[in-house]
């Protein structure tokens, strides 16, 4: 039996990648808190670091992670992973419009709890692309990391990065 062990570049790639979605889970459950509650300046606040977070985090995924992948999952998995983020950015783009009510009823609860809960298993099983990152060459993963620093420093929100700088339109 063959025990692969991770490179250095994968290692770091995988603590940094786990801690993001650790992040995001944690906004995400809050934001749910916020929204049963009813309390919209919370959830805009949320709202807020949620795109902050993962504007950078999308952008690099989408521009050297997915990419990469397409040889170990074929195209027609990261397609689905591209589609995962085309329904997140809309459903932030919904959340946004709720978050900036001046209340909510039963529906626009309803409606916001689906929405986030909808997002959450992306979250998750985004989380298990490390292992296959773990086969890739270092050269690869480096430039993983040098895109996510990249995409850190333009620090672009997930709406703005969207709508402005995103190859693939949403």
């Amino acid at each position: 039996m063959t025990v692969s062990t991770a490179s250095p570049s994968a290692a770091t790639f995988a603590a940094i990648f786990r801690e993001e979605h650790r992040t995001v889970r944690d906004l995400l459950l809050e934001l749910i808190d916020a929204f049963e509650d009813r309390d919209l300046p919370r959830a805009n606040v949320l709202l807020t670091r949620i795109a902050t977070v993962t504007g950078p985090h999308f952008r690099y995924e989408e521009e050297s992670l997915y990419p990469a992948l397409v040889p170990i999952f074929g195209a027609d998995y990261v397609e689905k992973l591209l589609d995962d983020h085309d329904g997140a950015i809309a459903s932030a783009r919904r959340l946004v419009e709720l978050a900036g009510k001046r209340s909510l009823g039963v529906g626009d609860l309803a409606e916001a709890v689906r929405l986030v809960r909808g997002i959450l298993p992306h979250v998750s099983d985004c989380e298990g692309l490390t292992i296959m990152v773990e086969i890739l060459p270092d050269e690869q993963v480096e430039t993983m990391l040098e895109t996510r620093e990249n995409a850190n420093a333009d620090g672009l929100d997930l709406l703005t990065w969207a709508a402005a700088v995103r190859a693939r339109p949403s």
